[in-house]
């Protein structure tokens, strides 16, 4: 790519660094480490005279509710306390402190050397406090209250999920100079990129770059932006000289045409530019850059660079693990979505609240479409200070993950039962914030429970609907004629389905399923949410007009309220477990659907003990023929129809038999031993396993 010497000289100014001064450079230093906590209200935990040493030793992220969250039968909301000893060598002239915690649940009070310096209200976005001046050199003091308490003006207020508490995401020293580019932008970069126009030929995007002065002087200053390819050169720059006031803040907003541009093209070419802003001689901000178009359209669904592209979706809630919480590291938030990814979807949902930075970049790296969304969950407070803190977190969220190509929606929320005119006044409210901060998206509400043209349902860009039919009771029909039916009645409106889903242990194993679903129960078959999830698909699969479905959900997770299934405090609709060590039949049908990887894999092979003198035997793969092998010996090749291959009747040797499948020239095995039906239990369901505490694995090799 050729520049003029002009240009070249303007992407010069901002790539170079090496004029500049190292003291009027932006750091940012990791405060993860060396923390103290203590669970409960504590009296003088903020004064730093207070001996801390009795504490319990923590490295962020980190939960207060890692041992009771998941477990049933309530988990603490209350405060805790973290304290931290952070040592400066020096505080040079001019600059600027600032303490970033990426996510602390669910409000925040921090204190730096007994001095309050500032609260924040609501528990999943990330948020900054200026300790410039109250950060010394020397020894300080850090103090953090983090209280998961019930907040009646602080989403959410309902929800089927545990609230966890503490300082759950990462905690960060950032030192920049006195001109910056802004830090107090509700929590985002202070770069922002709005893509203005994209061909082949050429795309033009436009930066502002919010520069804060916070010296006492005006100050002359050329501020600049740079396109970088993914090898990190530059295809575009350009930059202005501006007057920046003293204490203020002022947008900069430059346009930069980008020659023959290659698109960002979901999975199939995920290509990313990085945009790099600079206040020259003084602070350098980097943030993503995909160029992509997006619609959604009532006839042929969701449309990427103006081709339909189906959203096989997934929701995804915040990553979480046992006796953890939310406290999870980055690279297992990379896992969670390489799991998604490897199954074949090509859409998450991020519920019900914003997920952390790692998550949105990975999904950005990925190609995969997202649909994030605030809190805004189950129950509403009419009250104005409850609007003000939704509005807050959507702000937050747009302003801190708009630059990410992935995200495609923003969500309103999620499932409010009240139908009152207070609801509508507040969806409506946080429907008019997300225009007016980013009109190049739509928005998408996820309406349950009430009829489909009920208001709430209608405010929103894009409708969204929560249906489980098969599942709860009271949901009857299916989802094919709901859909049909919906699309009859609004044929200009796009619609996706939000949720469905149903439950699924793997210490439950019944063949043939139970005929009716009881998901209050403590019976919850692998087998049912197998054949839901079959049943389901292959409606939504034939309807093109939808714009997305998303399975509720990819792992099983903490809902310390509930108390069915095999155990309590777990939902256990995940596609995989809550420690992610087995992944569910239901996973690989959809893999079997949505990789274009060559994939087999046995179904049942939890209900690994059979009475039966012969046995039904089923695999699903993405290849057009299986062949079957029982102890060595071939069962028969069968073609394989609509993603399933079937053996009736196979025959099983008393003891263990060796089940083994290839399809695609790829293999999976599994071992089902016979017993004889004296041994199988009093039960009179044929083939049901009880609940064992150790259930086998799920790794046969190449699987």
């Amino acid at each position: 790519m050729r520049f003029s010497w002009a240009l070249w000289l303007v992407a010069l100014l901002i790539l170079t660094t090496s004029a500049a001064r190292a003291a009027d450079k932006r750091s940012t230093t990791s405060l993860d480490a060396g923390w103290r906590f203590q669970r409960g209200e504590v009296p003088g935990a903020a004064a730093p005279a207070t001996d801390h040493s009795d504490w319990a030793q923590v490295t962020l992220p980190h939960s207060f509710n890692g041992a009771d969250g998941d477990d049933g039968g309530g988990y603490y909301r209350g405060p805790g306390w973290y304290r931290r000893v952070l040592d400066l060598a020096a505080v040079p002239e001019g600059r600027r402190l600032w303490l970033q915690f990426d996510g602390a649940a669910l409000a925040t009070d921090l204190w730096v050397n007994g001095r309050h310096v500032g609260r924040h209200e609501g528990g999943h976005a990330a948020f900054r406090f200026d300790v410039t001046g109250v950060l010394r050199p020397g020894r300080n003091l850090i103090a953090v209250r983090s209280d998961n308490s019930r907040l009646p003006h602080v989403a959410p207020l309902g929800g089927d999920f545990t609230v966890f508490g503490g300082l759950y995401r990462h905690v960060w020293l950032v030192e920049v100079p006195e001109l910056h580019v802004d830090l107090a932008d509700h929590g985002g970069p202070g770069v922002s990129v709005r893509t203005l126009s994209l061909g082949d030929a050429a795309a033009t995007v436009g930066v502002t770059v919010r520069v804060r002065n916070d010296g006492d002087r005006a100050r002359r200053v050329p501020v600049g932006a740079a396109v970088l390819e993914a090898g990190g050169a530059a295809v575009a720059a350009s930059s202005r000289t501006v007057r920046i006031p003293p204490g203020a803040t002022v947008p900069v907003t430059l346009d930069l045409r980008i020659s023959r541009p290659r698109r960002w093209n979901g999975r199939a070419d995920p290509y990313l530019y990085t945009i790099a802003a600079r206040v020259a001689g003084a602070d350098e901000v980097r943030v993503p850059l995909g160029l992509r178009s997006t619609a959604f359209d009532p006839e042929r669904g969701f449309l990427l660079n103006g081709r339909p592209y189906p959203l096989r979706g997934v929701n995804l809630f915040h990553p979480g693990r046992p006796g953890r919480g939310l406290a999870v590291t980055d690279a297992e938030i990379v896992d969670d979505i390489a799991t998604m990814e490897e199954m074949g979807a090509t859409a998450l949902r991020f519920v019900h609240f914003q997920h952390p930075p790692a998550a949105y970049e990975e999904a950005d790296r990925r190609g995969l479409i997202v649909w994030t969304e605030i809190g805004l969950n189950g129950i509403v407070d009419p009250g104005e200070p409850f609007l003000d803190n939704v509005t807050t977190q959507l702000r937050e969220l747009i302003r801190q993950t708009r630059n990410h190509p992935s995200i495609a929606l923003w969500g309103l929320g999620n499932e409010v039962y009240a139908t009152t005119p207070e609801v509508t006044r507040i969806l409506r409210a946080v429907q008019a914030v997300a225009r007016a901060e980013d009109a190049s998206r739509p928005t998408v509400y996820a309406h349950c429970c009430q009829a489909d043209d009920d208001d709430k349902a209608r405010i929103s860009d894009v409708a969204a609907f929560n249906r489980y039919f098969g599942w709860y009771p009271g949901q009857a029909g299916d989802i094919g004629s709901w859909a049909d039916g919906y699309r009859a009645a609004n044929p200009e409106r796009p619609f996706l389905v939000g949720e469905y889903g149903a439950g699924g242990s793997i210490r439950h194993q019944q063949l043939p399923p139970p005929a009716e679903n009881r998901p209050e129960s403590g019976w919850h078959p692998e087998q049912a949410q197998t054949a839901y999830h079959v049943a389901n698909w292959r409606q939504l699969a034939a309807r093109r007009y939808l714009g997305g479905s998303f399975i509720w959900v990819a792992f099983d997770l903490a809902s310390d309220g509930r108390g069915e299934g095999d155990r309590p405090g777990i939902n256990d609709k995940g596609l995989v477990t809550y420690d992610r060590a087995i992944r569910k039949d239901a996973y690989h049908w959809y893999r079997a659907n949505w990789s274009a990887a060559p994939m087999v894999h046995l179904t049942d092979r939890r209900l690994d003990r059979r009475a039966e003198a012969a046995t039904d035997l089923r695999a699903f793969t993405n290849a057009a023929t299986a062949m079957l092998k029982v102890n060595g010996r071939s069962v028969g090749t069968v073609a394989v129809e609509d993603h399933i291959a079937r053996w009736p009747g196979v025959a099983l040797a008393m003891g263990a038999n060796t089940i083994e499948v290839e399809a695609g020239g790829v293999r999976d095995r599994m071992t089902i031993i016979r017993i004889s039906p004296s041994k199988a239990g009093a039960s009179t369901v044929p083939s049901v396993v009880p609940a064992r505490p150790n259930p086998p694995g799920d790794k046969p090799p190449g699987q």
